[in-house]
């Protein structure tokens, strides 16, 4: 199939990549004209804008971006419609919220155009093994690009999950989920590290548990390799970002009175890493030294 790929980042260019190599007709454009340049390399079609990427496209015209989520999407959209006509499909495999997702669904139907979400996991090694995609789409529409999604996915690896906003909204828990699996071996090898009783290494016990234990997976390969890289992690500061998915599932979970402490819990502890110092923990010190004497530390 012929499609385009808008956005070549991280994961669009790796998913342009695995699509040409999959037999497919791949028109790519980013803002950055080399690193369109290195895809035509490879065999895609380049581009040199957004209205130029849908004329070298023939009906039924498939779109997929891949650009961050809110107003860079809405901005892709708007750029896109002058050139796509009814029938056309965009496929938006980025991070968006589902409720914009549907908004932009019901808008984008009013024109005759169908909008698919993929929520799509896999991260940089996508290319090599394939990414995990969670489809909002209607039934038409995903028949039309399955071909696209089973290249892309390993077997069994994606599944259309409803309609649009669907795919964006198991995503959305997807992510969540990861953020308190996440934590949990954040806290279990921060004890390991901490223990004055033995020395351990941590990478030994990484690669033990990859093997038969019920905490092996994915992740912890992951960490594996990254105490095999460096057991200290040295060179990495505590700080870690959020994309918006963790906040989402969070007021989700608050909207449909379903406790989610694990997952809001590990959301706030993203939030105090980014804090060199937290006044929250200074008030709590000087609480503790007005009523019972308790020492404090001065800065």
């Amino acid at each position: 199939m012929r499609l385009a790929m808008i956005g070549l980042g991280r994961m669009g260019g790796n998913m342009s990549e695995r699509l040409l190599k999959g037999g497919h007709e791949v028109v790519v454009f980013d803002r950055k004209p080399p690193t369109v340049q290195q895809y035509v390399s490879l065999g895609a079609i380049g581009t040199t804008s957004l209205s130029d990427v849908t004329s070298k496209l023939k009906g039924p015209r498939i779109v997929w971006i891949m650009v961050p989520a809110g107003k860079p999407v809405n901005e892709t959209i708007a750029s896109l419609l002058p050139g796509l006509s009814k029938g056309d499909v965009i496929i938006d495999g980025g991070n968006s919220n589902f409720h914009d997702t549907m908004r932009r669904a019901a808008d984008l139907q009013t024109k005759g155009i169908q909008l698919i979400d993929s929520g799509t996991s896999g991260g940089i090694w996508g290319l090599a093994n394939g990414y995990c995609l969670m489809i909002g789409a209607s039934p038409e529409a995903f028949k039309l690009c399955e071909p696209i999604f089973k290249t892309l996915a390993p077997p069994d690896g994606y599944g259309h999950m409803g309609p649009p906003g669907a795919g964006h909204y198991v995503k959305m828990i997807h992510n969540g989920i990861e953020y308190g699996m996440l934590q949990a071996y954040a806290e279990g090898y921060e004890i390991l590290h901490a223990s004055k009783d033995f020395k351990l290494d941590l990478h030994k016990i990484a690669a033990v548990w990859n093997h038969g234990s019920v905490v092996r997976s994915w992740l912890n390969e992951l960490a594996e390799t990254a105490f095999q890289k460096d057991i200290e992690l040295s060179a990495l500061r505590g700080y870690i970002e959020d994309s918006g998915e963790g906040r989402w599932t969070v007021q989700e979970a608050i909207d449909l009175d379903v406790p989610a402490p694990v997952i809001t819990l590990s959301l706030l502890t993203r939030l105090r890493s980014r804090q060199t110092d937290s006044f929250s923990a200074k008030v709590i010190a000087a609480l503790r030294n007005e009523f019972g004497g308790h020492a404090v530390k001065k800065s």
